[in-house]
């Protein structure tokens, strides 16, 4: 029987760039127009906890090498489609190992208002920036333009804090972070002035994270960023691990880096000290370009 989100999908194409194909050998691996991209739709139903499963066949991302291409998240909760780009985790599959029958098998986790991929071994991914049809329209038109952003490590802190802003989030900087916010990435909004009451155990090493989400209302730290523009992962790595050993209660830790430097957070992640503390499990990358575009379809009333 047809998938009918699958096939709602492709006709959502078909109005928006024309031309759509299946490449002969395979099921799931189609082509916009003049192979302006090459998407690979993949379909879970939402299981307990938020929980998608997904098999990646081999052959079929063998094939999305060195064209614009992108994996498609397709589920059966009405959320729309995911489109991550397959250049920014090319290397990533490269060094995993499919299973017996040829497919990787990846997990896209729906939890506290917040997207994530799982690749088993190598982490966990924010992929807030890569939802909707509209991001995979404007990388089709705009790919050239989208690679060439360039931000600095006080404009991705100001995005970080306008998106939990956005969000309903109260928002920490560290207090000499404070005069280098970028106002014109994001509307003004009060910052906290120091870090909520309960968690003196870590208020010292809080009071360094580049970003805090905090529960308005209740006070609770919902999430930390550790924005790594040029300096080691292995420092922020630390502060996250220090943080969970002392108070497991916060349990969600964003790296926010460029995508050039993804494999060296996963080299870092999985040493055995983050392995052995369950930090490796949990810890997420987020890439530059992607906290922009999460930025700029919240900013523009998108899904939160």
């Amino acid at each position: 029987m047809p998938n009918i989100h699958k096939s709602q999908l492709l006709s959502n194409f078909q109005k928006r760039f024309g031309e759509v194909h299946k490449l002969d050998d395979s099921q799931s691996l189609f082509v916009i127009g003049d192979n302006a991209a090459r998407v690979y739709i993949r379909y879970s139903k939402i299981h307990p906890g938020g929980k998608t499963f997904f098999g990646l066949r081999k052959s079929d991302l063998d094939q999305m090498e060195g064209h614009n291409s992108f994996i498609c998240f397709l589920v059966d909760n009405n959320s729309p489609p995911i489109f991550v780009p397959y250049v920014d985790f090319e290397e990533v599959f490269r060094t995993a190992k499919p299973a017996d029958d040829g497919q990787y098998k990846v997990v896209v986790i729906y939890k506290n208002d917040v997207t994530e991929l799982y690749i088993p071994h190598h982490g966990r991914f924010n992929v807030e920036g890569y939802i909707g049809i509209d991001y995979l329209e404007q990388n089709i038109d705009n790919k050239n333009l989208m690679e060439k952003r360039d931000f600095s490590h006080s404009q991705i802190q100001t995005l970080l804090a306008g998106i939990g802003h956005l969000k309903g989030f109260d928002i920490f900087v560290p207090s000499n972070n404070m005069d280098a916010i970028d106002w014109t990435l994001t509307k003004k909004f009060p910052l906290l002035q120091m870090i909520p009451n309960g968690y003196d155990r870590i208020k010292a090493i809080l009071s360094e994270i580049d970003v805090i989400w905090v529960t308005s209302g209740r006070h609770s730290v919902e999430t930390l960023f550790e924005v790594e523009h040029s300096t080691p992962f292995y420092s922020g790595l630390l502060r996250f691990n220090d943080v969970l050993l002392t108070d497991p209660k916060v349990s969600r830790f964003m790296i926010v880096s460029n995508d050039s430097r993804r494999e060296q957070f996963i080299r870092q992640m999985f040493r055995p000290t983050f392995k052995k503390s369950g930090l490796a499990d949990i810890v997420s990358f987020l890439e530059y370009t992607n906290v922009y575009d999460w930025h700029q379809r919240l900013s523009k009333g998108g899904l939160p």
